[in-house]
């Protein structure tokens, strides 16, 4: 038994849109997954993050963003604050303290997440695990690598396509998602998270490169954190050693 299938409804008229989650019942602290970009609650890392609640009793809440797995609404309709929104939307209905695990873009939506849910007084988020936080990865990892062609497909055509490592389809970013980027993004200030923050991070990963990560680790200037660095790790990190550390990582903070 993986957890009871649900859909909870987000967002109203013609933005309303049905967000697929997945729930198994459990004791505080949850754990709480944000998946990547393109990625599904699914994949391996939701998978053993689910079994390893089954395992301990606790309490696990899974989904995917709207234009992602079994969720609906349109992939190219995707922006941060639209995932954001779902994110907290699905959070809300989560009882007791939880840890979030986020995963790649779900690493920024984590600390996003947590800085709004602080903003209301809501305190419940007991620490982060961040594997591969590509935080602010719309600017840093996306528009700042764009080729001038890239950049002219951008604004002429609203949207550049770039082969995928992982799918035969190519990876769409739209002007949209790379503008609404711009207003959540989070470096160049000092991050708060007012809770304890593993990230983990693949050595070999070249969509979030190990710098990356360090960056947002010189933000993180007032809370424990903790830097686990892979050295033949991919961006993916999904191998059994790679899920045993996860596993492991999750299991010192809970």
């Amino acid at each position: 038994m993986t957890g009871t299938p649900q859909t909870l409804s987000v967002g109203s008229g013609p933005e309303a849109r049905d967000i697929a989650t997945l729930r198994r019942d459990g004791r505080a602290p949850g754990l709480f997954w944000l998946g990547g970009f393109r990625s599904d609650m699914m994949g391996s890392k939701a998978q053993a993050l689910d079994a390893l609640g089954a395992e301990q009793g606790l309490a696990v809440t899974r989904f995917d963003y709207s234009g992602h797995g079994n969720s609906g609404g349109d992939f190219l309709n995707g922006t941060i604050s639209r995932w954001l929104e779902e994110a907290l939307a699905v959070f809300g209905s989560t009882q007791g303290e939880q840890i979030v695990v986020g995963s790649s873009m779900g690493g920024w939506l984590a600390l996003l997440l947590n800085r709004a849910l602080r903003e209301r007084g809501d305190a419940r988020i007991k620490a982060m695990v961040l594997i591969a936080p590509a935080t602010d990865m719309t600017r840093d990892l996306m528009r700042e690598t764009f080729t001038d062609g890239e950049l002219l497909d951008l604004w002429e055509k609203g949207r550049v396509e770039q082969p995928s490592d992982y799918s035969d389809e190519p990876y769409v970013l739209t002007r949209q998602l790379i503008e609404d980027g711009e207003n959540h993004l989070l470096f160049g200030a000092p991050i708060r998270t007012h809770c304890p923050v593993a990230i983990l991070q693949g050595g070999k990963d070249t969509d979030v490169p190990p710098a990356h990560a360090l960056k947002l680790v010189s933000h993180l200037v007032s809370d424990p954190v903790t830097f686990t660095l892979i050295p033949d790790g991919d961006h993916r990190l999904s191998r059994e050693t790679d899920l045993a550390l996860l596993r492991q990582t999750v299991l010192g903070l809970v």
